[in-house]
């Protein structure tokens, strides 16, 4: 009978259930996704927001994110919830549904851009290469998902982060490609030919 009791504790003692607990550590590193996200995704700012109601307050909260994918292109979102978690996945959908191509040259920005939403105001110039993103808060958060390199950038008036992260993205939007600009640009012969026909 002791032999019998001496075998069968093997079986059902320690290290059955460390087989088990390996197992388990298995197949949850087996569950979690593998793929790389296509957007990169940054929460920049969530605020309390109530509103008054006729029992009291009914508190939300908003969130305010950029999506990028790092290669030229970003989105901005804002949208309220009724947690952290719902704030945050809409207005992740919202910024992807409002995507602009940023035109990137020598991983920084073809020229100077200077920008007025609401009472936001930013201005964002180029970069020698190996200067880095020189720009503070919001403007920093948006311009690090574009893939842009080297640049330089000052938030003026609001402090409002909505309102310069909107401005932001209609400072990139209004940048125009190199190629587009420089081909543009009206030779001297046709100043003067447009002279002599006035």
């Amino acid at each position: 009978m002791a032999e019998q009791a001496a075998q069968a504790t093997p079986r059902t003692g320690a290290p059955q259930r460390g087989g088990q607990r390996g197992g388990r550590r298995d197949d949850r590193r087996a569950q979690v996704p593998q793929e790389p996200k296509e957007f990169e995704e940054v929460v920049i700012n969530i605020d309390r927001v109530a509103r008054v109601v006729k029992g009291g307050r009914r508190f939300r909260f908003k969130a305010l994110v950029v999506v990028g994918n790092k290669k030229g292109k970003v989105g901005v979102g804002v949208s309220k919830g009724q947690d952290v978690q719902t704030a945050v996945a809409k207005a992740t959908d919202v910024a992807k549904k409002h995507l602009i191509t940023v035109p990137i040259a020598n991983e920084t920005i073809p020229h100077d851009v200077e920008v007025k939403v609401s009472g936001a105001h930013v201005l964002i110039k180029p970069a020698a290469p190996g200067t880095g993103i020189i720009a503070g808060g919001v403007v920093r958060q948006v311009i690090g998902v574009t893939g842009i390199r080297n640049m330089l950038s000052k938030s003026l008036g609001s402090t409002n982060k909505v309102n310069i992260a909107y401005a932001t993205i209609e400072a990139l939007q209004s940048l125009v490609p190199r190629d587009q600009w420089l081909n543009a640009k009206p030779s001297k012969a046709d100043k003067k030919a447009d002279k002599e026909t006035k």
